[in-house]
């Protein structure tokens, strides 16, 4: 992947010492770095080895097109953003679209539960990063060390990176994502040199016949689960080169590369186990990936997965960081939160201040939750799950925002029925009845016993009525700032 015009001139800063450099954000991404800036978020690597196991484990041999069937869902829902953002100039993203399509009320409170969702994922990265590494350590003969220790060394580093100017994340994103695909590609080929699994290739695992020997709900929660990070290249709006050229096609390019990766990559471990792919799956599925990559390419792969699972964590840590500082810093900049935090850096072009205020709240939230639970065992799946449900709700109320849109403006010139309407309605049956899914088998997502920790969801709701409860107060007492709420000031 790649975007000639990123040798091109260099990035859009305003000169330190102009207001202008203190009030808006400013860049020169192109499509493949926002691409990849998006894509990392999905960690691909640590997917393929961690979440395409348990697809298989729930979907039986019809993982793969499990994988086809989320692709084609999370296309639908990207159609539908990518025509509103056309016509909705904000860099807000789904705070943005739900303002201007269901109102500023459900737009506040969707802005709160966004960057809570993205704060618990962030924090998870964390958690995830620190007991992996130490499980690495001990595997290879090393002392044992705590997780928070490796938790805090990468809090650190990423809380530094992502002070700084879009374009220097951006760069290190595309190396990380570029080493990550290539080690899923090097499984892939080996299968291929290898002329498949046990029983070399079969058409089974794209037969629809097989969508009937596994529980098919429970694989596309999966399977849409670990898609997430596409939706946030409208955010970015006012730091790529051409947002109305870049933002659509980032957003459909990171569906269409993910999707088909995994659906590829799905294929290609199941052929690798052949018959015996479901069990290989229940036994171990931490170990389903890297030991066939060890088998079928070197064993060198095995450990090596290990760490780039690592490095591809730390690159969403980034990538997420980034995704939360910018929704605090247009909230900011709207005066929903202290206008300190919409404030840019003068000489590196970034939301700094928000930045420094999502570490702070990454740190001290990590710190209370590690302290709850110190070996910090399933505390990262609870961070994910939780998030990740928490951002699936907001992609259905973009949908709804979509549909509400239209239907006040009408189809505009260059759209139609299917982009405006039939799209966003199809994504919302598809994500809708995902985050039914998700609820009904909450303990599939972070772990416990059915119906144990049913009660972390009161967070989600919590953020959503917090929200919305201050933009009834700003409607009451400070008309002035709910007249501004959803990047209104960005209209037109």
């Amino acid at each position: 992947m790649t975007d000639s015009t990123l040798a091109a001139d260099p990035p859009k800063r305003p000169p330190a010492g102009d207001p202008a450099s203190h009030t808006g954000l400013s860049g020169d991404m192109g499509i493949s770095s926002l691409m990849l800036t998006v894509l990392a978020f999905s960690a691909p690597i640590a997917a393929v080895a961690g979440f395409i196991p348990f697809a298989i484990m729930f979907g039986g041999e019809g993982a793969t097109l499990v994988f086809a069937v989320a692709s084609v869902s999370l296309l639908l829902f990207a159609v539908g953003y990518v025509t509103m953002a056309k016509g909705l100039p904000k860099p807000g993203s789904f705070y943005a679209f739900i303002s201007a399509g269901v109102g500023k009320v459900m737009g506040l409170g969707s802005a709160f539960l966004a960057v809570v969702s993205y704060l618990l994922i962030l924090c998870g990265c964390f958690v995830f990063i620190g007991l992996t590494v130490t499980e690495l350590i001990a595997s290879m003969g090393g002392p044992t060390t705590p997780w928070w220790l490796w938790g805090l060394i990468t809090w650190g580093i990423v809380s530094v990176l992502c002070y700084f100017h879009i374009e220097v994340s951006a760069k290190i994103l595309s190396v990380a994502m570029v080493l990550e695909v290539g080690i899923v590609m090097v499984f892939n080929i080996a299968v291929l040199v290898h002329g498949g699994g046990p029983e070399g290739f079969s058409l089974t695992p794209v037969n629809p016949a097989t969508l009937g020997n596994g529980d098919m709900a429970i694989a596309l929660l999966f399977a849409i689960m670990i898609f997430l990070g596409f939706e946030a290249t409208a955010l970015f709006r006012d730091e790529v080169r051409d947002p109305d050229r870049t933002i659509p096609r980032a957003t459909y390019g990171a569906v269409i590369f993910v999707g088909s990766l995994y659906t590829v990559s799905c294929y290609l471990l199941t052929t690798a186990y052949g018959s015996g792919a479901v069990e290989a799956a229940a036994d171990d599925p931490k170990m389903m990936f890297p030991s066939a990559i060890g088998h079928l390419a070197a064993p060198a792969f095995t450990q090596l997965t290990f760490l780039f699972i690592v490095t591809s964590e730390m690159a969403a840590a980034i990538s997420v960081h980034n995704v939360t500082a910018r929704y605090i810093f247009n909230l900011a900049a709207d005066k929903a939160f202290p206008t300190q935090l919409g404030r840019v850096h003068p000489r590196h072009g970034s939301p700094a201040r928000a930045a420094v205020t999502v570490a702070i709240i990454t740190i001290l939230l990590t710190s209370v939750v590690g302290l709850s639970n110190p070996s910090g065992e399933g505390l990262d799946a609870q961070l994910f799950g939780l998030g990740t449900v928490g951002v699936l709700v907001l992609m259905v109320l973009v949908s709804v925002a979509v549909i509400a849109w239209f239907a006040r403006k009408g189809i505009p010139a260059g759209a139609n029925w299917f982009t405006c309407f039939l799209a966003p309605a199809l994504a919302i049956l598809a994500l809708g009845t995902t985050v039914v899914i998700a609820v009904l088998h909450f303990d599939l997502v972070v772990g416990g016993a059915p119906g144990q920790n049913l009660g972390l969801l009161a967070v989600l709701a919590a953020s959503l009525v917090a929200g919305c409860a201050l933009a009834i107060y700003f409607r009451a007492a400070r008309p002035q700032i709910f007249k501004v709420l959803g990047r209104a000031e960005a209209e037109g």
